[in-house]
């Protein structure tokens, strides 16, 4: 049996202590693969480093949406030249999230402030002005990271969060042209069937498992063998019996077992559906 983590964070410092004790134990588990995704240049650079190191460790580079007004616009020479390395397999992860709000937007950072309309408002206005901003660089920076995907031949692994439209809307453009996958899905059976329509993935985590996820276990259930991946996410989301917990790829098998259960099927008929699809979404060879 062989299981793909298609989503860890293992550049992490909650790895830094026993990294290759986590990897083994997720070799003894059945996951054979590691995708470790980066949220910034320098988590990228760390991902392509820790594929270097081990032999079934790859690596995704991107900016993720919460990282673009730290990181700014400018990103694109350098994340190109990291997504050439030859164990580099998808860009991201990258996307939308209205969810996560900074306190203090910095509009100075957002290359769509216009600044001297700033410092004209005041109050309500100069705040509504910067958070326009805001949404429109983290669009900005999607539809760059998906370019980049299109020009090397590459598929994306996509964050969403409180930006359900915004989202879909940015990807309708690339239909037919680059996938994606929405990972660490929460939504309802219908928006999985749109992201299908539109020719793309999604991915579970140990939410799955969580006594309150219904509305997730009912989504795995209906979706076709080919249309998902598993995944972490660690070292959040630890599943059941390890919730509040660090999570590790190691339990990318809990993940399965619980789809499996929800199915009605074996663990190994996931792991072949879900390997399967992992090897066609990913370029795990070049």
């Amino acid at each position: 049996m062989e299981l793909i983590e298609t989503h860890a964070h293992l550049d992490y410092p909650d790895f830094e202590a026993d990294l290759e004790t986590v990897i083994s134990r997720a070799a003894e588990a059945g996951v054979t693969r590691i995708i470790s995704i980066g949220t910034g240049l320098e988590s990228s650079r760390r991902a392509v480093a820790l594929s270097e190191r081990f032999p079934n460790v790859y690596a995704a580079v991107g900016i993720h949406p919460t990282n673009v007004a730290e990181e700014g616009l400018g990103f694109l020479p350098a994340l190109r030249e990291l997504a050439l390395h030859p164990k580099v397999v998808a860009i991201g992860e990258t996307g939308i999230d209205y969810h996560h709000i900074p306190e203090e937007l910095q509009p100075s950072k957002l290359a769509s402030v216009d600044a001297a309309m700033l410092a004209q408002s005041g109050g309500d206005q100069e705040r509504l002005i910067a958070e326009g901003a805001w949404k429109a660089a983290q669009a900005d920076a999607f539809r760059m990271q998906l370019d980049l995907a299109l020009e090397l031949g590459f598929n994306v692994v996509i964050h969403q969060r409180s930006s359900w439209e915004d989202t879909i809307e940015v990807l309708r453009d690339y239909t037919g042209k680059v996938r994606g996958v929405f990972h660490c899905f929460g939504g309802t059976p219908e928006e999985a069937a749109e992201v299908a329509s539109l020719g793309h993935l999604v991915s579970f985590t140990g939410i799955i498992t969580f006594k309150n996820a219904e509305q997730v276990r009912l989504t795995a259930a209906a979706l076709p063998a080919d249309g998902y991946m598993v995944e972490t996410d660690c070292p959040y989301l630890a599943p059941v019996p390890h919730r509040g917990k660090r999570a590790e790829p190691a339990h990318t098998r809990l993940v399965a077992e619980k789809i499996a259960e929800v199915r009605g099927i074996s663990l190994e008929e996931v792991a072949a559906a879900t390997t399967a699809t992992a090897q066609a979404f990913f370029r795990f060879s070049r």
